[in-house]
């Protein structure tokens, strides 16, 4: 499972492998997460022509895993869609994610990326605190020190619009209150169409579900929406 960050520009990836156990009556998700820089060696992010780079770099990634558990935040949350279909994802928790085609249209205008968004050698501690308003000192140094620039061409093509398929298996959608960057109602409006789950976050921002004080919870909140589902499917 995969996490992503872009729009505020929280560097590298948030990987998570999560494996079920427990018993038939009890059954529990065990795994690890950690963010990192680029998790796959032949990952230069800067570089990419566009998101079907990221997608097909994932799809190598998982072509080996049978029916995986899917969990994407913002860019990542995208990703994680457009490959649950193909990959017969067990299951999909999407984080605030920046939205398909048409909902791409509904996200605030802003001018065309550059070749490079340089988020790794223009950042400050201020604009950190900014793009993290609901973390702690510790998360923010955190951050600050792993921003990293972005492929333009990934983020004009993505609010240009990318088309996905269905994703064919439970989805639960976490949605920030205070998200600056995918406005709330857009993300409720994409739960509606997936028929998904819906778990509402006040005081959290973008990033908040990752790096902010309610991460822990957040994380929590969709490991028990997902033993909830194996429960389900071990009855």
């Amino acid at each position: 499972a995969l996490l992503q960050r872009d729009t505020s520009a929280v560097s590298g990836l948030v990987s998570a492998d999560v494996r079920l156990g427990g018993t038939r009556t009890a059954p529990l998700l065990r795994g690890n997460a950690m963010l990192t820089g680029p998790v796959f060696r032949d990952v230069t992010p800067p570089l990419a022509r566009a998101v079907f780079d990221y997608r097909e770099q994932l799809l190598r990634k998982l072509q080996d895993e049978a029916a995986p558990l899917l969990v994407g935040a913002s860019l990542g949350g995208l990703l994680a869609l457009s490959l649950a279909k193909p990959i017969s994802a067990r299951a999909l928790v999407l984080v605030n994610p920046v939205p398909p085609s048409p909902l791409h249209e509904r996200l605030p205008p802003r001018e065309p990326y550059p070749a490079i968004i340089p988020w790794g050698r223009e950042t400050s501690i201020a604009s950190t605190r900014r793009a993290m308003p609901d973390a702690d000192y510790a998360a923010r140094l955190y951050a600050f020190r792993r921003w990293r620039d972005e492929s333009g061409a990934v983020m004009n093509a993505v609010r240009a619009g990318i088309a996905v398929e269905p994703p064919g298996c439970p989805v639960q959608v976490q949605i920030s209150a205070g998200d600056g960057d995918v406005p709330p109602e857009v993300s409720l409006e994409l739960a509606r169409r997936l028929e998904a789950d819906v778990v509402r976050l006040p005081g959290s921002s973008h990033v908040g579900p990752l790096l902010g004080r309610q991460a822990a919870s957040c994380a929590g909140l969709a490991v028990a929406w997902l033993n909830a589902l194996a429960a389900g499917a071990a009855d």
